[in-house]
């Protein structure tokens, strides 16, 4: 989920925390010792699909069936983009066999549909939340240009990431995603104070990370949730763009349904 708009904006962007945890010599960790159990650049992690399922309940990113966030891009050649978001209420069963919640993520520009995604996730017995992969496409003037970043867990050594630890905590770091040369996203935990007015309204105690991109090194954004709501703003550092919540709601079943169905580049 990748936007500028005329309303304002106010966001708190609090000094980068270290991510390495330490110990005060009587055993007890310091926040973020959680970052030393999640998985980071390609190293191997046994996942049990016994121990994850595609109820994802996290309260920093709640995936339930039916749910629809609305988002404002503005790109950093001020082009303005609408990103539509939706849990489905359809499922899949991974290649590293989890059974995953199919969420779609949909961009146009001008109402024609420039990027299409169903993205792939899980969430374990402690609460963290697992993206599994995501079949994408890009597409110009209604023609299908590219698949470009799509993987899967499990296909050709690809491996699960974290999207959301279920207890974050400043200085957590993990790896978001990992099919080398194809999807080597990762995400730190900076701080859980922040605050942002964007068109869906003003949140404060947002949980904020920094998302970066091991394939593009100039990548960074900074990532704001909100509990029980998921992600209301992003901002990319460097390029300038801007992605804000516009609205939250819940889609007819029937809605849901064809969200999860519905061929890439067909709206739902």
């Amino acid at each position: 989920m990748k936007r500028g708009t005329a309303a304002a904006v106010a966001v708190l962007l609090p000094a980068v925390l270290a991510g390495c945890a330490s110990d005060d010599g009587d055993g007890a960790e310091e926040p973020g010792a959680e970052s030393t159990e999640l998985p980071r650049s390609d190293e191997p992690r046994e996942l049990d699909p016994a121990d994850l399922g595609p109820d994802v309940t996290n309260p920093w990113f709640p995936l339930e069936p039916g749910v629809q966030w609305v988002y404002r891009e503005t790109d950093e050649d001020g082009e303005v983009l609408e990103v539509v978001v939706t849990a489905t209420s359809e499922t899949r069963m991974i290649a590293n066999g989890v059974e995953a919640r199919v969420v779609r993520d949909t961009v146009t520009l001008d109402g024609e549909i420039i990027e299409d995604t169903l993205d792939w996730y899980a969430q374990d017995e402690n609460g963290t939340v697992w993206y599994l992969g995501e079949d994408t496409a890009e597409f110009e003037d209604g023609e299908l240009v590219s698949h470009e970043g799509s993987f899967e867990a499990g296909v050709d050594e690809a491996l699960a990431g974290v999207i959301m630890p279920a207890d974050p905590m400043p200085g957590d770091s993990y790896r978001q995603e990992y099919s080398e040369g194809v999807a080597e996203d990762n995400g730190e935990v900076l701080a859980l104070d922040g605050t942002a007015s964007v068109p869906a309204g003003t949140y404060d105690d947002l949980l904020q990370t920094a998302d970066t991109n091991a394939l593009e090194p100039g990548v960074l954004e900074h990532k704001f949730y909100a509990e029980d709501v998921g992600l209301v703003l992003t901002v990319d550092v460097n390029g300038g763009g801007r992605e804000e919540l516009v609205s939250v709601s819940t889609v007819p079943a029937a809605q849901a349904r064809r969200a999860g169905q519905a061929p890439l580049g067909s709206p739902d």
